[in-house]
């Protein structure tokens, strides 16, 4: 089997190897709780519900329609495993690798979430501090119109380009310079809301009047913006407080994550081997960046929680037009 065929097949293994613990008969089982019986196997209402918890964005009047797919699909799980077991693709090595490789990652992650379940919820007085200390991200949201151009790291030329960004009246003038000097850089123009944008660089963007250009370094990345306009979209406090609370809790997780994880690795004995003997190679220089502009896909950026407001984000969360079937796709692959 190539390497590619068992990476892809990590998620159904799986899936199937916790089906198998799941879905044996017992005799002492209450019947309203099996759902269906495959050959020799159950699968049960709770395995159904389990699923149905995972699957995003499932509302409850499409949830028994969503249950009957699930069903559906726990039921073609289980006949692939009972084949998969027939022609003894259990005890395949590459299987074996595989299932044993997603139990450890599994364990991991079971540890990772209990360390971050153990944080104390923040208060609503810290949600409410968070708010008035990040206008940008609620009282005084915007959504902004904007002109990039993403520099590559160059010797020198921050400075150099500062002069030329002091006296351009356009991107384009600034462009055709760097092209003059040999430099890379990549070109971009987007609508982007407030959480959309790194939080390092909002506060600079927001200072912005329409029409102005400035040069803005962040991430250990050069930019040069110009806002070609703005529109106010502010989020109330009420509206942004759930979310805030979840934002700080992340953040307080990862942080309590992080250092349990160092605490726990000074202790242990680590030992290099093989073509890894010695030391871990010290940080070498990096290689060298390329230019890149924002991507859209930042408001999913970790740095700061989403705050969406209005109709058009009202729309953006409701799925009751979509078809379940992803979904609930998603959600059967959880169970590994």
């Amino acid at each position: 089997m190539r390497p590619c065929h068992r990476l892809c097949l990590v998620p159904l293994i799986f899936a199937l190897a916790i089906a198998a613990g799941c879905g044996k008969s017992d005799d002492k089982k209450a019947a309203t709780q099996v759902a269906a019986k495959v050959n020799s196997d159950e699968i049960t209402v709770h395995q159904i519900n389990n699923v149905l918890a995972r699957a995003p964005n499932v509302t409850p009047e499409v949830a028994e329609r969503a249950k009957r797919e699930i069903l559906d699909k726990l039921i073609d799980q289980q006949l692939a495993q009972q084949q998969a077991i027939e022609k003894k693709l259990d005890r395949s090595p590459n299987v074996l690798q595989v299932l044993e490789a997603a139990k450890t990652e599994i364990l991991a992650r079971a540890y990772l979430e209990q360390i971050a379940a153990a944080q104390p919820k923040p208060t609503p007085e810290e949600a409410k501090k968070y708010y008035a200390e990040h206008p940008e991200l609620f009282a005084r949201r915007r959504v902004f119109n904007l002109e990039e151009i993403a520099v590559a790291p160059k010797e020198g030329i921050a400075a150099a380009l500062r002069e030329q960004v002091a006296k351009a009246r356009s991107l384009q003038e600034i462009a055709a310079w760097l092209k003059s000097q040999g430099v890379q850089f990549a070109e971009n123009r987007s609508v982007r809301t407030a959480e959309q944008i790194p939080l390092e660089l909002l506060p600079r963007l927001a200072a912005m009047k329409d029409g102005e250009i400035r040069q803005i370094e962040g991430g250990g990345r050069l930019y040069v913006f110009r806002v070609v306009s703005t529109q106010l979209a502010p989020v109330d406090e009420a509206t942004a407080t759930a979310r805030i609370q979840q934002f700080l809790f992340n953040q307080r997780s990862s942080e309590a994550i992080a250092k349990e994880m160092k605490q726990v690795k000074d202790k242990a004995k680590i030992q290099y081997v093989g073509e890894f003997a010695g030391s871990p190679p010290s940080a070498g220089p990096k290689p060298a960046a390329q230019a890149e502009p924002l991507k859209p896909e930042a408001k999913a950026e970790p740095t700061k929680p989403e705050a969406k407001a209005g109709p058009a984000a009202q729309a953006e969360d409701s799925n009751t037009a979509q078809p379940l079937a992803p979904n609930i796709e998603k959600g059967v692959r959880g169970l590994r």
